[in-house]
């Protein structure tokens, strides 16, 4: 392996995205197919990894390294960095081999000081463009190097500044004034970082260098890192290039576009641009940019040489492409390509058109679409019949679909906290990528400024958050915490309802409604189920998400949870007379009452299903879930007999029912209820119960039979951990069924299996397998079981820190571990076939809807994966690429 540090972009190419990252792969193959690229060097991955292996320290020798780099940059451009002629300046920013755009840090016109600032303005007889230049340096110089926050320049300083001279935009100051300020943000530095700001070109190159290195392990770039499951230790590269101006001049500009619109999928040029104007005043929002079809106007020639230069690369790389481009004196530059972020319904149209243009093939644009696109399709939209008598506050610049209701917050921390239990909109002025945080806690996000490729919009197109971007007739006072609108104010904790996908924001909350998908989602769909092999059904427990489980190509129901009907509000007095009533005639009553509505359930679910398996999981959680709360039954009784006891006037009768209803209530309490009398355990103890499930079950069944219907029972026994309590029920319930069949007089093909969620169970799968017909594995509670973790105490108290600290990959609550939980599953799975071949084994738990977890259960020989039905054609999309994946390793060994 070679042992080179910096590569001249000539000397790189696309193949090489784990050395040079992605950025600089992408730049060295601009540059080797013509296109006209300001000439650079990267700074390896490795040695990023390096840097934090000395201890945050640059590795000897690097610097020499780098100025060989330079010198070879200065003979292409006929220029000298630090020189007293024609100046060599350079930007330096981040680049690692998956994007993460704005996490983390760039620097332009680095090599500015006292020497090459006048070298500069007599070069080009510019000096407002050249005192704009150096005050940006220093701000962005002194955020990455010095910490000092952007903000405080640009805002405080700059924008009391403007404020002071009456400047509404940057533009209307002059060349001395823009000195002035360069002078105020010069003190700043001396008094924030205790020392000058570096005047030698070589030292702020170094810095820089160590700067963007650094920002690899900044906060918002965990987050992100966590977010995508971008591993921590690839490190970034860093990317030198020679700066082009799009400041110059009225003839310059700067400019960000997608080959396609990333929010739709439409095949034309989406992006915005400013003319006079560096890279960071789009995405930054600091100016409202305008959109790139204008550019055809203003340079039309340098218009229809992008339009080209747009159609190269998007055919070359055979994807939607993301482009930085700068004009300076009318001449374009390219300064960056990348696979374009898009949402999720853009995901699918592009993958499906790009197949139609035969720029790739069907297999292609199954693995092109990830299961978090297809989350971000079936995003909701506002209920039109809601949205007609509504009050409409705003409207901003559509910068990611979807719509979202939520309360009203100003600043990233309040997201991030009040997010995990409530609703929120994040309302800022303009978001920066320290707000990534709270970004991804919101509902939605709403800013005064910026446009469609500003920050906000390009986070929130990459996680599916609906976006109103640039709503400009909005005054925040984030400080004051509300934002004003005409007379109307709406201060934090109000609600209001935005569309991202029409830019509209309304007070109030709005009815929202389910996606329609079809079109390009049902080809794409097609062509994943063409390709996978893994069966995928729904958890449903009434016909309605039977019905919606269907819509999304379910395949059978894979758990019907039978406990859920019982709380319904008609019902959950019979079931608390069943659990409480002493005399078993009584019982016996409330049990054939609940026996003909659960019949009704059954026989509504097998008729939406016709055809397709439908798994019925018999009850499982203790009985106390169904009465009420012991501390509010206590909180009721103590207060009526102190009532009783100062002589008020009480219902004797209620008062003696509480009391009742109590002592049953503290009977049944358990110290550990997850671990308690619930499960095959319950119908060991009440095993009228599941008799009366069993029954009505199989009676919904015949009924639909008779009527000439296909019907597939599965019943389901919880919580098995040994084959004895397995044999007992199963032996009893099967004697059951047989009486059902010979009452009815057809034929009911059922069968009876087992979740295996209890540890126990996956280690004698064998034993179990000689009477379970099916396994299906239960992984909420089988990960719970192997860890030893409590889910709701583990997600609420340490599970994040444990993800922080890289105790653990990820929340295995969200995807399987496939170290410990994966190996019982892949041993029960082996184990229960070898007792009895052809087993039919699936998922249940909730990661059944988890497209790594998905991959899992394919790659180990599941049968079938069961999940919410939102998440059904995720689990199919995924089933499919696991598929190909497989496909793809088969031919690779041949």
């Amino acid at each position: 392996m070679s042992n080179k540090r910096v590569y001249l972009f000539r000397e790189g190419d696309a193949s090489m995205r784990d050395l040079l990252g992605g950025k600089g792969a992408n730049l060295a193959e601009m540059t080797n197919i013509g296109l006209p690229v300001p000439p650079g060097f990267t700074i390896t991955t490795a040695v990023c990894n390096e840097y934090y292996d000395k201890g945050r320290k640059l590795p000897a020798g690097l610097m020499d390294e780098v100025r060989a780099a330079v010198a070879d940059v200065e003979r292409q451009m006929n220029r000298k960095f630090g020189g007293s002629e024609r100046p060599l300046l350079v930007s330096v920013r981040s680049g690692a081999k998956f994007s993460m755009p704005g996490m983390m840090d760039t620097v332009l016109n680095l090599g500015l000081n006292d020497t090459t600032i006048q070298a500069l303005i007599q070069e080009t007889g510019n000096p407002r463009f050249v005192w704009d230049s150096y005050r940006r340096f220093v701000m962005m110089f002194s955020d990455v190097a010095f910490g000092i926050s952007k903000h405080e320049f640009d805002v405080d300083l700059f924008g009391d500044f403007k404020r002071r001279v009456g400047a509404k935009d940057d533009l209307d100051l002059n060349a001395d004034q823009l000195k002035e300020v360069s002078k105020i943000f010069l003190q700043h530095v001396r008094e924030k970082a205790g020392r000058d700001f570096p005047s030698d070109p070589w030292e702020q190159l170094e810095l820089g260098i160590e700067a963007v290195f650094r920002s690899w392990d900044n906060d918002r770039a965990i987050v992100y890192r966590r977010q995508e499951r971008i591993p921590h230790e690839i490190g970034t590269a860093v990317n030198v290039q020679s700066m082009v101006y799009g400041n110059a001049g009225d003839d310059c500009g700067t400019g960000v576009a997608f080959t396609r619109d990333p929010s739709t999928g439409d095949h034309h040029l989406y992006g915005e641009f400013l003319m006079n104007a560096q890279g960071e005043d789009v995405v930054a929002g600091v100016r409202t940019p305008v959109p790139i079809s204008e550019l055809a106007n203003q340079m039309p020639a340098v218009y229809q040489e992008f339009e080209k230069l747009a159609d190269t690369l998007e055919r070359h790389y055979r994807d939607m492409q993301d482009l930085e481009f700068t004009i300076e004196h009318s001449r374009l530059f390219m300064l960056q390509c990348r696979s374009g972020k898009r949402t999720g319904p853009a995901a699918v149209e592009i993958a499906v058109d790009m197949v139609h243009e035969g720029l790739i093939s069907k297999e292609e644009a199954v693995q092109r679409v990830t299961g978090a696109h297809l989350d971000m399709l079936l995003h909701p939209r506002i209920d039109p019949d809601s949205a007609a008598g509504a009050k409409l506050l705003a409207t901003g610049i559509p910068a990611s679909p979807g719509a979202a209701v939520g309360k009203v917050v100003f600043d990233a921390d309040t997201a991030a906290e009040r997010g995990v239990t409530e609703k929120v909109i994040l309302v800022r002025d303009e978001t920066n990528p320290d707000d990534v945080h709270g970004m991804l806690a919101a509902q939605g996000i709403l800013t005064a400024r910026g446009g469609k490729t500003s920050h906000a919009a390009v986070v929130a197109r990459g996680f599916g958050i609906p976006c109103v971007a640039g709503a400009e007739s909005l005054k925040v006072d984030a400080t004051a915490r509300k934002f004003s609108i005409g007379s109307e104010t709406i201060s934090a904790g109000d609600v209001i309802t935005l569309d991202g996908g029409t830019g509209r924001v309304f007070a109030g909350a709005l009815d929202l409604i389910p996606p329609e998908v079809s079109g390009a989602f049902g080809e794409l769909m097609s062509w994943a189920d063409e390709a996978r092999t893994l069966k995928v059904r729904a958890n449903a427990d009434n016909p309605r998400d039977a019905k919606q489980a269907l819509e999304f190509g379910a395949e059978g129901i894979g758990l019907c949870r039978t406990e859920h009907m019982f709380f319904e509000q008609d019902r959950l007095p019979i079931v608390q007379q069943m659990i409480l009533t002493k005399d078993e005639s009584v019982r016996q009553q409330a049990l054939d009452k609940l026996q003909a509505v659960q019949q009704e359930d059954f026989e509504g679910i097998f008729d939406v299903m016709e055809g397709k398996p439908v798994t019925v999981r018999l009850i499982d959680p203790p009985l106390h879930e169904f009465l009420p709360s012991h501390d509010l039954l206590l909180v009721e009784t103590t207060q009526l007999q102190t009532e009783k006891e100062l002589g008020k006037k009480i219902d004797e009768k209620t008062l003696a029912e509480k009391h009742d209803l109590l002592h049953a209530v503290e009977a049944m309490k358990e110290s550990n209820p997850m671990l308690g009398l619930r499960g095959v355990r319950l119908s060991v103890i009440f095993p009228g119960l599941v008799v009366m499930q069993t029954r009505a079950i199989l009676q919904a069944a015949a009924k639909l039979i008779k009527q000439g219907r296909t019907v597939l029972p599965e019943i389901m026994i919880p919580l098995v951990g040994t084959v004895n309590e397995l044999k007992l029920i199963q032996t009893q319930l099967e004697a059951e069924a047989k009486k059902i069949v010979d009452e009815q007089g057809v034929a009911i093909p059922y069968t009876f299996g087992t979740m295996i969620e209890v540890p126990r169970a996956a280690l004698t799968a064998g034993e179990i397998a000689e009477y379970a017909q099916f396994f299906s594995f239960g992984t909420n509670d089988l990960t719970q079981m192997t860890f030893g973790y409590s889910r709701d105490d583990a997600e609420g108290k340490f599970l994040g820190k444990y993800v922080d600290l890289k105790i653990l990959p990820y929340n295995v609550f969200e995807t399987i571990d496939f170290q410990g939980v994966g190996k019982l599953m892949r041993m029960a799975v082996t184990d229960g076939r070898a007792t009895r071949p052809g087993l039919k084994c699936g998922i249940c738990g909730e990661h059944g809807g988890d497209p790594e977890s998905v991959k899992f259960c394919h790659e180990i020989g599941l049968d079938y994966v069961s999940c919410s039905p939102f998440r059904v054609p995720i689990a199919r999309l995924a089933a499919a690429q696991a598929a190909l994946k497989d496909r793809v390793k088969v031919t690779a060994d041949k």
